[in-house]
């Protein structure tokens, strides 16, 4: 297993104890989860976490002397979006142990995927009379980690508006609409858009439980995502260029609807799928039906 070698001295790992990340919902703090499942673009995310920073040792061990500053950041990035940012920075200048909490808050709107949350203690400022073996550019890293949540499950994920459907075309009844538009090579964070109707307080309730769903708000999201996973396959069979073998950009539409494909039809072709809503398309919708895993919680 290859190593990485920093052009400097690093302290030990000790220099920081770290505590979990910890998830905020409701004014309430829970452990970060591997997973959220019932994760949406329409919910946001504040998160916290406690560390202790060995100042004196840190500085000493690498090399520095005791009035360089250095400073503990968090930092974001979405892999769904492909957006990342600076979650939240601390500069440290005293001695000795130093408590610091750190708090990030993201809008969903930015996130999608795997969200990766790296924490860092570096150096604030460059150093231009430090020694050859100490850290003299300004962030240069002398300790980290990564934490990893994940906010997509198994069920597709777009971005989401709550609107008036008495104000649209769309029946006024329903209780939503995936919005599907442009080619296969367009962009998916531009061509999918879940409608939801304001006036449909059940299906509105869903979603803003979603972080934390009672038993009817499953049932809803379940048969929401099943739609949605319906109407993205229907309408990635009726391009004739969606195929397994198909060359789609990175995230693309194309590229996510090939990937939900293969993960709801795995070991199944492309034209086998095809024909068998064409010829049996009740057959199909059962399907599809099994593959989402309609109305199981997880």
């Amino acid at each position: 297993m290859s190593r990485r070698v920093l052009p400097y001295r690093r302290p030990s790992e000790d220099v920081v104890t770290a505590d979990p990340w910890r998830l905020v919902i409701d004014d309430t703090e829970v452990s970060m989860p591997d997973a959220l499942p019932h994760w949406d673009y329409g919910m946001d995310l504040s998160l916290r976490r406690a560390l202790r920073v060995d100042l004196d040792r840190a500085r000493a061990q690498s090399g520095l002397p005791s009035a360089a500053a250095l400073t503990l950041a968090a930092v974001w990035t979405a892999t769904g979006s492909n957006l990342s940012g600076p979650g939240h920075r601390i500069r440290l200048t005293d001695g000795g142990v130093h408590a610091v909490e750190l708090e990030v808050r993201l809008s969903g709107t930015d996130l999608g995927g795997l969200l990766l949350l790296d924490t860092a203690l570096v150096l604030s400022e460059r150093r231009a009379d430090g020694r050859l073996s100490s850290p003299r550019r300004a962030g240069s890293v002398l300790w980290s980690d990564r934490r990893s949540l994940r906010l997509q499950g198994d069920a597709p994920q777009f971005p989401m508006a709550v609107i008036d459907f008495a104000r649209t075309s769309f029946p006024e009844g329903a209780a939503w609409h995936l919005q599907i538009s442009g080619g296969l090579e367009n962009a998916t964070m531009g061509s999918l858009l879940l409608l939801v109707n304001e006036q449909n307080k059940v299906t509105t309730a869903a979603f803003e439980n979603a972080h934390k769903p009672r038993p009817v708000d499953q049932i809803v999201l379940s048969a929401v995502y099943a739609d949605a996973a319906r109407t993205m396959i229907e309408y990635a069979l009726i391009h004739d260029d969606f195929t397994e073998d198909a060359d789609f950009p990175e995230d693309s539409l194309g590229a996510t609807l090939l990937s939900l494909f293969d993960q709801l039809f795995p070991g199944q072709s492309v034209t086998d799928v095809r024909l068998r809503r064409l010829q049996s398309p009740a057959i199909f919708a059962s399907d599809l039906q099994a593959a989402v895993k309609i109305f199981e919680v997880s």
